[in-house]
């Protein structure tokens, strides 16, 4: 649901890139990250896998992702489609470290 009503966000500078799709992937990985930091809190393995898996493998999206590349580069948007990767990356890695070093 959390996915769905930020998708509707109206954001964006009509650029094509699919902001929306990055914010939400970015914000996975900080609350992945945020949720392996508190594993080892004596947290049920169960709870855990809940909401690694149910929480923010439901909020992520990586078809999507995988999806809007692709019509950024059939439309020729090469350039974007490369910083939307590169970045969702990089940024998702960064943001799976920050909230790591931010929690212990």
């Amino acid at each position: 649901m959390c996915r769905y009503l930020i998708s509707k966000v109206p954001l964006g500078s009509g650029s094509g890139f699919p902001i929306n799709t990055f914010i939400i992937n970015i914000a996975g990985a900080f609350a992945i990250g945020c949720i392996a930091s508190a594993a080892g809190r004596d947290l049920d393995g169960r709870l855990l896998l809940f909401l690694k898996v149910g929480i923010c493998g439901g909020f992520t999206t990586f078809s999507t992702f995988s999806l809007e590349t692709f019509q950024l580069v059939e439309a020729g948007a090469w350039t974007a489609a490369l910083i939307y990767v590169c970045s969702s990356a990089l940024l998702g890695i960064l943001a799976v470290f920050s909230a790591q070093y931010l929690l212990r």
